[in-house]
């Protein structure tokens, strides 16, 4: 089965992630990597609303941890290179460039990690046997953009991820795997997000095995029963740091 990654250049959470995906499928057709930016957003413009949002000290702090991991060669393409998978980096995941390469590489399955490009119904509907999204949190619940953020900001006790076949619905579409997970009394965000891309890593492996086989099971996402986040505001900010958690 030709199964296709497409994510984004995040040298702090993604290397752990495709070190054991690419260790569980080795023979994985490529990664394809866009930049970590929304639309039309740029990287001053994207550092600055960090910087609004979080403050100058979370600020410095992304960006010397995001230094280190880039000097120590952790990121994506050097994970793929020591697994000797293709690593393509694309700057439009929807660009014909983009669907030549994927029907070139007779795609069965595409598989969306972190990627913040939406997904166009060309794209969506290009690989054989589908194209797969992997969310941060227990879907419905805590659709779009930090679910792990709004988690421990709204106080909940228990986080987890999500794996479903996409439509062009924000985080919509068949459920297809999930798996939940106790959130900690010293969790930051950061050691959250770690331990949610390792259990996510398994739920991949598991539900591309099932895809293989054909016995995955396919359950429709009902969005009217659950939440949307957009990026956070002051408020959110001030509520996730009285309940005492942090960023690091």
């Amino acid at each position: 089965m030709n199964v296709v990654f497409i994510t984004t250049d995040d040298p702090l959470y993604l290397p752990g992630f495709f070190d054991r995906v690419l260790s569980g499928r080795p023979e994985t057709t490529a990664v394809l990597v866009a930049p970590p930016l929304y639309g039309d957003q740029t990287t001053i413009g994207a550092a600055w609303r960090y910087l609004r949002t979080f403050g100058i000290r979370a600020t410095v702090a992304l960006a010397k941890r995001s230094l280190h991991a880039k000097l120590a060669r952790r990121s994506v393409a050097d994970t793929c290179a020591r697994r000797g998978v293709r690593c393509v980096h694309v700057n439009d995941v929807n660009s014909p460039s983009v669907l030549h390469r994927l029907e070139e590489w007779s795609t069965d399955v595409v598989v969306l990690v972190s990627c913040p490009q939406i997904f166009r119904r060309p794209l969506i509907d290009l690989p054989r046997r589908g194209c797969l999204n992997l969310h941060g949190a227990i879907l419905p619940h805590y659709r779009g953009v930090l679910p792990s953020f709004w988690m421990l900001a709204n106080g909940e006790q228990r986080a987890g991820v999500s794996l479903f076949f996409m439509n062009e619905d924000i985080d919509g579409g068949d459920l297809c795997g999930q798996r939940m997970f106790e959130i900690r009394d010293t969790d930051t965000l950061d050691s959250l997000i770690r331990r949610s891309k390792a259990v996510a890593a398994e739920l991949v492996l598991d539900a591309l095995d099932g895809i293989e086989s054909d016995t995955v099971v396919r359950e429709p996402l009902d969005l009217a029963a659950g939440s949307y986040y957009s990026w956070p505001d002051q408020a959110a900010v001030r509520r996730f740091r009285t309940s005492g958690r942090r960023l690091w």
